[in-house]
């Protein structure tokens, strides 16, 4: 297929009757889940059975899979109670991410602290927050073993405070700290790099995007893509979704990038208002863009 489309889905009751049954009401085709509370550090452990039992029914259903690790989660933080917690939450949810049978999870690139005004000491901190993240992640990243290990996918921010990796520049460094892993993958958010400053809301700004995303990470690296329009403008720096189509981005943003050979295979995530909602309008335009892809000719262009 040539992006599977869906949604960010509540577990609720479980993973089958909650998750999977939400995904399915829906007509997801992939689907992202918290496997514990996205606002703590507990580490919530899975029933075995119902852990076969969601992967063998995801299997049978074609579904794609993703978890996204909790918001709490910062590899740069000089807190080492902070660092530490934020390690192990990336372990487990990589762990409960092979049990279900997921095939990525989702990590916030983080943010590092330093007084405002003080350029020198901001790099410092900034190169020890990236020796921090390569501590942390590389021993994980290392017992990813064998095609069905789920990958880890980076996920830049929007650039507030200050951002270990906002935009698709600063991937290069951050991807170098991990030695370039071949399980080190990129989850793109549309309205993060969007307030990041990427031009998404011209015409040919988003295939631009993508081209240079190609360029920094190398090409089969895009492995989901957060699809969200932005209430805030083009480098804002601000965080805050909203429904596709609704926000500064742009309708045809979306369709740039479902054209794009780097997004072919690549599932796409809604995370905008109601999009957990049944007959939610954003899975059903992205449905309409993709169908209309679809009709076009191979000769006619990209």
């Amino acid at each position: 297929m040539r992006n599977p489309l869906g949604t960010h889905v509540l577990v609720g009751k479980g993973l089958v009757a909650g998750a999977l049954a939400s995904a399915v009401e829906l007509g997801c085709e992939a689907f992202q889940v918290f496997v514990g509370n996205p606002r703590g550090w507990a580490l919530t452990e899975g029933d075995p059975a119902q852990d076969a039992a969601f992967r063998e029914a995801c299997a049978e259903a074609g579904q794609r899979v993703f978890v996204h690790t909790p918001y709490l989660v910062n590899l740069g933080s000089p807190t080492p109670a902070t660092y530490e917690k934020s390690v192990a939450l990336v372990a487990h949810n990589l762990r409960r991410a092979a049990e279900i049978g997921a095939e990525g999870v989702v990590v916030h690139t983080g943010s590092y602290v330093a007084p405002a005004g003080d350029d020198a000491d901001a790099v410092r901190r900034h190169e020890a927050a990236l020796r921090q993240v390569r501590e942390g992640l590389l021993p994980l990243l290392e017992t990813l073993d064998g095609p069905d290990a789920p990958w880890l996918l980076l996920e830049p921010t929007a650039g507030q405070g200050r951002s270990l990796c906002a935009g698709v520049d600063d991937l290069a460094g951050y991807l170098d700290a991990l030695d370039r892993h071949p399980r080190a993958g990129v989850c793109l958010d549309t309205c993060h790099v969007f307030a990041a400053g990427a031009p998404l809301d011209e015409p040919g700004g988003t295939a631009a995007t993508l081209d240079r995303l190609d360029e920094v990470a190398g090409p089969g690296r895009l492995r989901l893509v957060h699809a969200n329009d932005s209430k805030d403008p083009r480098g804002s720096m601000k965080d805050r979704h909203e429904r596709l189509g609704d926000g500064h981005v742009g309708v045809d943003a979306f369709a740039e990038l479902l054209a794009h050979p780097s997004t072919e295979g690549v599932p796409m995530v809604l995370e905008t208002p109601g999009s957990r909602e049944p007959g939610n309008a954003d899975l059903a335009l992205l449905q309409r863009l993709r169908a209309a892809r679809a009709a076009v000719p191979a000769s006619s262009g990209s």
